[in-house]
């Protein structure tokens, strides 16, 4: 009787192997159709993203060329016709790629949606096996067939009873093939969407510009030409804003306030080595220069135990470096530019506990600095960096927010790269203590970038 039980459950194993297959394996194909019928449209869109990416590329070489005339109201209304023009396609554009962006959401999502279905019915069928396998175990696989009155009802049950392992390990191999898929499924997705909010971050930045410049070339044609006056005074009030942005001083922790032009100069260097947008590098050096009262107004009193005095209070902490971490680098650091590490103010920890320790404009701790101290000379070109220097620490903070992946300038780069320069972890919305910093430093960097670094620019 066990025998026939045995060879009634491998023939079920089969049949629902078949019936799992076709069940999840269709819709599945069902979706890559769907997703080739989609390819077509995708590649009109495409297309006709490609062609204003060269019609935007040919009225940039106008606008330049516009530039090199002599100043006028003309050239000038010229030359902000073009600018609309040009932002007017990029718009387009970027309509058009949101547009291809969201098919390919929408399909992704369906895809791991059935994946997901799929390892459910394995898994189901998995329990089933395994059930069955512990009934086997229980009863004795040779308690069964020495039962038999003939070797060939023995083989049929140790047949049987192997069919039930091999499924077993099949479906174990199949839910993790279906894991794997499903992985590779989110991740695509994960990034499919960062594309499209950074595409939609770009969209606006752009509307925002042909706003401005619209309402700019309104202002030159209410002008008369027989009022060159007029224009005079408009371009006078433009140098005079540019003089204010590069006189401006920009404040940074522990150091005394450097003119906006010096920081804007050495974020720029900093951008030729590694890539990092210099207006969210300025935004990372602003946002950190504003964390505290107790910032860097802390001394090490103890190179032992790494206790300290507040400078302003006399307070004394006790954890103001971490002793078997940050000290001896501190130490190697002060010594080989020149500090007395006695006397040179770092962080005071946070609220009082932790540790603080942190250096410079950019506030690194004495380790991390080790870490970056030979690319940042490389970088520069220069023997010993020193934390305390703004166009050092400006350097150390780029490379260091490359390590943290905020290449590529694109919006949930930099976010992510800002919320793991304060934490760790990127962001993530469901933690806003983390995710408030990161949010913090992009609204920053907006603000120098159209109020400060744009008006340098025109």
């Amino acid at each position: 009787m066990n025998r026939y039980i045995l060879y009634f459950f491998s023939f079920i194993f089969v049949i629902t192997l078949i019936f799992s297959n076709y069940t999840f394996k269709t819709p599945i194909a069902q979706a890559d159709q769907k997703l080739e019928n989609t390819q077509a449209e995708r590649a009109i869109l495409q297309a006709e993203y490609d062609r204003l990416q060269e019609e935007m590329a040919a009225l940039e070489k106008k606008k330049e060329n516009q530039k090199g005339q002599s100043a006028s109201i003309d050239r000038d209304i010229s030359i902000l016709k073009t600018k609309i023009k040009k932002a007017g396609l990029d718009i387009k554009a970027k309509n058009l790629l949101i547009k291809k962006l969201g098919g390919e959401i929408v399909e992704k999502d369906k895809k791991i949606n059935i994946l997901n279905g799929r390892i459910d019915n394995i898994k189901e069928s998995l329990a089933q096996l395994i059930r069955k396998d512990r009934e086997i175990d229980d009863k004795s696989i040779l308690s069964l067939v020495l039962s038999k009155s003939t070797i060939s009802e023995a083989y049929g049950d140790i047949n049987a009873f192997a069919s039930v392992k091999t499924g077993i390990n099949n479906q174990v191999n199949e839910i993790k093939g279906v894991k794997v898929l499903t992985e590779e499924e989110k991740q695509q997705l994960e990034l499919t969407k960062n594309k499209e909010t950074d595409t939609k971050v770009q969209l606006e930045t752009a509307k925002k510009e042909v706003e401005m410049s619209e309402k700019e070339k309104q202002q030159l044609l209410s002008i008369s030409k027989n009022k060159e006056a007029e224009y005079q005074k408009l371009l006078d009030a433009k140098a005079k804003r540019r003089a204010e942005i590069l006189s401006m001083l920009f404040n940074l922790r522990d150091v005394s306030a450097i003119p906006f032009e010096k920081a804007y100069e050495y974020a720029k260097i900093a951008e030729q080595k590694t890539g990092i947008r210099p207006a969210f590098l300025l935004a990372i050096l602003t946002q950190e220069s504003n964390l505290g009262t107790d910032q860097g107004s802390c001394y090490v009193t103890n190179m032992d135990t790494g206790a300290g005095a507040s400078s302003k209070s006399g307070k004394v902490f006790n954890n103001v470096m971490k002793p078997n971490r940050d000290i001896k680098p501190f130490f190697e650091i002060t010594t080989s530019v020149g500090r007395d590490p006695y006397k040179t103010l770092v962080s005071c920890p946070i609220g009082g506990s932790g540790y603080g320790g942190a250096m410079g404009p950019a506030q690194f701790i004495p380790s991390t600095w080790m870490l970056l101290k030979n690319r940042i000379a490389d970088m520069l070109g220069i023997k010993t960096p020193d934390p305390w220097y703004a166009k050092d620490a400006f350097m150390a903070s780029a490379i260091y927010l490359t390590d943290l992946g905020a290449q590529g300038s694109s919006y949930t780069s930099e976010r992510n790269a800002a919320c793991r320069y304060y934490s760790g972890r990127k962001c993530d919305s469901r933690k806003p203590n983390n995710s408030f910093y990161g949010d913090s430093v992009m609204k920053k960097a907006k603000n120098i970038q159209e109020n400060m670094i744009n008006p340098l620019q025109d």
